[in-house]
């Protein structure tokens, strides 16, 4: 295992080679903070303000913009590239949203318009229909997304028929006060130091009473919608979605014929056969997460926060009751219960943390203590929209200023932001996973080189690493693993060639063993993992939860390895030590301080590295390759291969004069390895050993 801290985005020097061809330029303007709280004054002509992520009137600071003008047209695209990637319960939640977003409209005299098609004909289409002037929309970190907007733009402008060039205006709701995200510190400990005023959330703008001559739509219901998904190009294929609905312990304790298969129910299921209240504020089938419209959610919210008050109201009980079985760790249950009303936009973080902060003076006097907040839930909301709005800046940050030898692209799983990249346009898919505490920059070497020898390489940040989200969750090598299965599916597309160092090696081993169709091949370079003889009892452990003495070690361990983190990293580099250089030791040190990296830390404690490689990888022996740096100070290498070589027949082996990171240490060395490899698996036209 790797212990290479937590390092943030690394700046790669640039190299023309790599380079991504810019977004295409349109007419394009950014919403400012101060434009949001400007004059009352009315503009001529229409706003169409187009919902996405952002279902709610209240603090929403493009609609406040919107509302200046004569009439304006709030717009709801149900565009299947938007939709694809939400789970069944999360489209639920969408439009239970959309439902009490319509309704609130109406009240202001106004209304929701609901489109189903592709944002680039609905848009142009309603732009002459309506004869707007300007289309609002937030601005966007997600990589598919901004494809989807800049597409919207193109059809805009490229579109003749349209009496008048449409301005598009990009808000945010920004939770910080920020004029410019140029200068902002990349480590989070100087941000905190700038001391950076809150921004206010605005209150609900007063909407204009002039209601055009249109075809609103109607919202459709859930099977409808179904269908609808079903029937779209970017619908998965029936085994695939079958992989994503069945998690990695499922089959992990079907593998292993537990008696306890009763156990192996997912979070809070055992809330799903009671009776729903008629003001649940769970609305699902599956009744997992907070969710109905953004009254609803703020109510819940102020339940949650007042946990520890007690309370006669039947739906807060049953919001309390959820508290109890969510809180795997101290402060997890927000991110579990309130998680997908936020990727919604039903509420704002900003909203979140005023609510929290205001509660928190009402139990204080007025005060806030620098000490620590006086609740765990307080304490939580805070914590986890603070958390989440960092990674949203950089994110947005990364897309603004993104140079150098690749470009980075951010997707969306679970509720949280991923950090990948990919280069190349032809050949095998080979996606690279970094090991504990890495980031995909470590392939820094690697990713351009393997891609000019004929590939397509993706290279991903692991959630709880480099610039990835590091949210309050309990992080183990089957989450990483499902993380892994469904970045294949949702962005790859394809059957993958995967490289894995360390510790995202023995992840890559647990993906293709429990998925073995999502992969061609397997590289492992210095995998964590272990041998047993076939036969052997192999534990597997029920629950994951962590302890106050796990929370005290995590932090031990954090102020550790920011005191000796360059000695582990050269450690680790004994055969080249230069090339752990102080461009890489300042950056690790740096993004040691990112917010949740002492959660991650926690999962050591609780990591099950018990399953044996030899048995994840039965079946599998002939596509999987092994590159061991012989001089890895963090285990055996003699003895791994050894093992190796006695419970996985068929495994191919190179050894390297190298330590824990080869990949890195050894380029020149480790890329032709990879690159031979590929070539033998998809050709099947020689003899193994005849490469090796």
């Amino acid at each position: 295992m790797a212990f290479l801290a937590f390092p943030r985005f690394l700046p790669i020097p640039s190299s023309g080679s790599c380079s991504l061809t810019p977004r295409t330029s349109t007419k394009c303007s950014r919403l400012s903070v101060s434009a949001c709280a400007g004059s009352k004054r009315e503009k001529d002509g229409v706003a169409i303000l187009w919902f996405k992520h952002d279902l709610r009137l209240d603090d929403h600071p493009g609609l406040v913009a919107a509302a200046q003008y004569r009439s304006i047209v709030p717009l709801y695209i149900f565009d299947h590239r938007l939709l694809s990637r939400y789970s069944d319960e999360m489209l639920e939640l969408l439009l239970f949203a959309l439902k009490d977003l319509k309704d609130s409209l109406i009240e202001q005299g106004s209304d929701l318009m609901i489109r189903i098609g592709s944002a680039e004909k609905v848009l142009p289409e309603l732009a002459k229909e309506a004869k707007a002037s300007s289309i609002f929309l937030e601005e966007e970190v997600e990589y598919h997304v901004q494809k989807l907007v800049d597409v919207v733009k193109e059809s805009l402008v490229s579109d003749s028929s349209l009496e008048r060039r449409l301005s598009t205006v990009l808000w945010r709701t920004p939770f910080y006060d920020i004029q410019t995200l140029h200068d902002l510190p990349e480590s989070y400990d100087d941000f905190k130091k700038l001391q950076t005023p809150l921004a206010s959330p605005p209150s609900i703008a007063e909407l204009p009473s002039v209601k055009l001559d249109l075809d609103w739509g109607e919202l459709p219901k859930y099977d409808y919608l179904e269908g609808i998904m079903n029937a779209s190009p970017s619908k998965l294929n029936g085994s695939w979605t079958f992989m994503k609905q069945t998690s990695a312990e499922t089959i992990l304790r079907e593998r292993l014929s537990k008696s306890d298969e009763k156990n192996k129910v997912g979070f809070l299921s055992s809330y799903s056969e009671r009776k729903k209240l008629k003001n649940s504020f769970f609305v699902t089938k599956n009744g997992n997460t907070v969710g109905g419209g953004a009254g609803a959610v703020l109510n819940a919210l102020h339940a949650y926060l007042r946990y520890l008050e007690g309370t006669a109201r039947d739906n807060w009980q049953e919001l309390h009751d959820k508290i109890r079985v969510a809180e795997s760790q101290e402060g997890s249950s927000f991110y579990t219960l309130f998680g997908s009303a936020l990727c919604l936009g039903i509420i704002s973080r900003r909203r979140v943390y005023s609510e929290a902060i205001n509660y928190e003076k009402e139990r204080n006097a007025g005060f806030i203590s620098p000490f620590g907040y006086s609740s765990a839930t307080v304490a939580a909301a805070v914590n986890s929209v603070s958390s989440m709005e960092w990674y949203w800046i950089m994110a947005l940050r990364s897309q603004r200023n993104n140079k150098g030898m690749y470009s980075i692209r951010i997707w969306r799983w679970n509720n949280f932001l991923i950090q990948y990249t990919t280069v190349g346009d032809q050949g095998p898919p080979v996606l690279m996973v970094h090991g504990f505490g890495a980031f995909l920059e470590h392939y820094r070497d690697n990713i351009c080189n393997v891609a000019n020898s004929g590939n397509r390489v993706w290279a991903i940040t692991l959630l709880g690493f480099g610039r990835s989200e590091k949210p309050n969750v309990v992080y183990t090598e089957l989450l990483w693993a499902e993380l892994l299965r469904d970045f294949i599916i949702e962005v790859v597309g394809e059957p993958v060639h995967v490289v894995g160092n360390s510790i995202g090696g023995y992840v890559a081993a647990i993906l293709a063993g429990l998925w073995p169709t999502l992969l061609k091949s397997l590289i492992l370079i210095n995998s964590a993992g272990n041998m047993i003889p076939v036969g052997s009892y192999i534990p597997l452990s029920k629950e994951r939860q962590t302890s106050s003495a796990t929370w005290l070690g995590a932090r031990f361990l954090l102020y550790y390895l920011r005191s000796t983190l360059r000695n582990i990293v050269r450690n680790c580099y004994p055969a080249k030590p230069e090339r752990a250089d102080e461009w890489l030791i300042g950056e690790m040190l740096r993004a040691s301080h990112d917010p949740g990296v002492s959660v991650v830390l926690e999962s050591i404690f609780s990591f099950n590295l018990s399953i044996p490689l030899n048995y994840i990888l039965q079946g599998l022996y002939e596509r999987v390759l092994v590159i061991q740096g012989m001089k890895d100070p963090l285990s055996d290498s003699k003895t791994k291969l050894a093992m190796l070589r006695e419970h996985c027949p068929g495994i191919m082996i190179r050894k390297l004069d190298a330590g824990h990171c080869p990949h890195d240490e050894c380029p020149e060395e480790v890329n032709p390895i990879v690159c031979d490899w590929i070539m033998l698996i998809e050709s099947r036209s020689l003899p193994v050993e005849s490469c090796f």
